[in-house]
């Protein structure tokens, strides 16, 4: 498991009994994790006295109790990035903290490109990638369903000083994109998806991932540049293991462009239980 522990101003403290107790920033919250299936004892006092608490409703969905004053909007650090976060509908925070080993990556193939590298976020919900890439000092087009997501990672990426960086924001369906995209002739060094398990575009197309992901990826292969140097696929669903993701990518990709294919989980430490890593999701990533 590829697991992120260099974040100083985030913490997944404990989990149990389908729950996170998380520190984001001086924000202690509990939230709902349908991965934590075990029942350990809770002895950190945190889980007493939490800034705020989402509580499932049995008709679906939930709701957030707020049990001490906090900010509707505040700032976590990692390196020199800042997000920007909020507690959102159905649990969400704005940020998925998991994913910075995967903007680790990023940052390290952009930079010994020692070139111009051009990126495609699709599905790029608040800009954690896109924001890692414009500070290794790549061209980002990010692209979104959701408009309040995409002003979000605009905010995201004011707050860490890369405004000016080249970057296009867009509002639009990601498989309608892709494919203007290759009738236009463009083509991009590294692209990156985390698509949905479901979801809707901006003109109420209907996205379900394992009918859509194979034709996704193989569409996207066309996008990749001659020399490109990476596609990174994430998944949430429970149901699309990791290896699924990379023989995808091997059979579309590899076949097309050669080079290597992996695969693996991507977690977070608990750090009041060292040696324990929460699984948070897989990630399969073509490299030339």
């Amino acid at each position: 498991m590829r697991t992120a522990e260099n974040w100083k101003s985030y913490e997944l403290i404990d989990c149990s009994d389908g729950n996170r107790l998380e520190k984001w920033g001086d924000i202690v919250l509990v939230r709902p994790d349908p991965q934590v299936i075990w029942k350990t004892s809770e002895t950190d006092p945190l889980w007493r006295s939490p800034h705020a608490v989402y509580n499932r409703s049995s008709s679906g969905g939930g709701s957030w109790d707020i049990r001490k004053k906090m900010p509707d909007v505040w700032q976590i650090n990692y390196g020199h990035l800042k997000f920007n976060i909020k507690t959102m509908g159905f649990k969400h925070t704005g940020l998925f903290p998991e994913q910075a080993v995967n903007w680790q990556l990023l940052d390290k193939t952009i930079r010994q490109a020692e070139r111009e590298v051009k990126v495609l976020n699709l599905f790029a919900y608040t800009g954690g990638a896109t924001v890692a890439a414009l500070n290794a000092g790549a061209s980002v087009t990010h692209v979104d369903a959701s408009k309040g997501m995409v002003a979000w990672a605009k905010e995201n990426a004011a707050s860490s000083g890369l405004s000016e960086r080249p970057v296009r924001w867009l509002v639009d369906d990601c498989m309608k994109f892709v494919q203007r995209e290759i009738r236009r002739g463009n083509t991009y060094d590294i692209i990156i998806m985390d698509p949905p398990s479901y979801g809707r575009g901006p003109g109420g197309e209907v996205w379900k991932l394992e009918n859509e992901i194979y034709t996704f990826i193989n569409e996207c292969s066309r996008l990749l540049s001659a020399d490109a140097l990476m596609m990174l696929v994430n998944s949430y669903t429970t149901g699309l293991s990791p290896s699924v993701m990379e023989y995808i990518l091997a059979e579309t990709v590899g076949k097309k462009a050669g080079g290597t294919t992996s695969s693996d989980e991507i977690g977070l430490p608990v750090s009041s239980k060292p040696g324990r890593v929460l699984p948070c999701g897989a990630t399969a990533i073509w490299k030339r």
